[in-house]
């Protein structure tokens, strides 16, 4: 694996681990070792340790004195509640980045948006799932609201592994990827009252989800 001098290691070993994470190429409830995750991604210890405590501060990892670490399990009650507090932090910050994007944001947005659309015509669920970080990341920074972003960031690895490990049993990849783009699109053309209304439509339809994949479990 070649290192990108742009980003730091630690960076990019958690950039790694945290795929391995939500893509379930770790499995929930699954041990792992620095030692394993070294040799798997090519990162030496100190970035690999350093990613792991900051995957523990994300609730993907626990890690257990004198017993080792273990991918979280996955949980729907925990995603509801999650929900809940999506909910109101998500429409502040669509509405905010509606209001507050530079012009060069707002094309990032636009092009993010077709994106989304040419993942769900290939039913590209791994596609979906970088753009949909991506996405994130764009609202976090054009909302310009750091501790918005920061809750942002704690989150959304948890939802991304519930949806992946859910959506081929609900089937909503194109749903999904039009929701996200209706959010997309009312930021770049700044309007923060359809962006609002957008993240408000995706999370009724995520709560829906996620209700739908608890009954399927039954």
């Amino acid at each position: 694996m070649g290192a990108n001098p742009g980003i730091s290691l630690t960076e990019q070993a958690y950039t790694r681990i945290e795929e391995l994470i939500v893509t379930l190429q770790l499995p929930p409830g699954g041990a792992v070792s620095e030692g394993e995750l070294c040799a798997q991604t090519g990162f030496g210890r100190t970035p690999v340790r350093e990613a792991l405590q900051r995957l523990a501060r994300q609730r993907l990892v626990n890690i257990l004195p004198r017993r080792g670490m273990f991918v979280t399990e996955i949980n729907v009650e925990t995603q509801l509640q999650l929900l809940d507090l999506r909910r109101e932090v998500e429409r502040l910050m669509a509405a905010r980045a509606a209001r507050q994007a530079t012009p060069q944001e707002r094309n990032r947005f636009r092009t993010q948006a077709e994106k989304m659309d040419r993942a769900a015509r290939d039913d590209d669920d791994e596609g979906f799932l970088a753009l949909d970080k991506a996405f994130n990341a764009m609202v976090g920074a054009a909302c310009r609201n750091p501790f918005a972003r920061t809750s942002m960031e704690q989150w959304n690895p948890l939802s991304r592994r519930f949806w992946y490990q859910h959506h081929r049993n609900v089937g909503d990849l194109p749903r999904m990827a039009a929701l996200h783009a209706a959010v997309a699109r009312a930021i770049a053309y700044g309007d923060p009252d359809a962006a609002a209304q957008a993240s408000d439509a995706l999370i009724n339809h995520l709560e829906g989800f996620t209700r739908a994949a608890l009954d399927a479990g039954r």
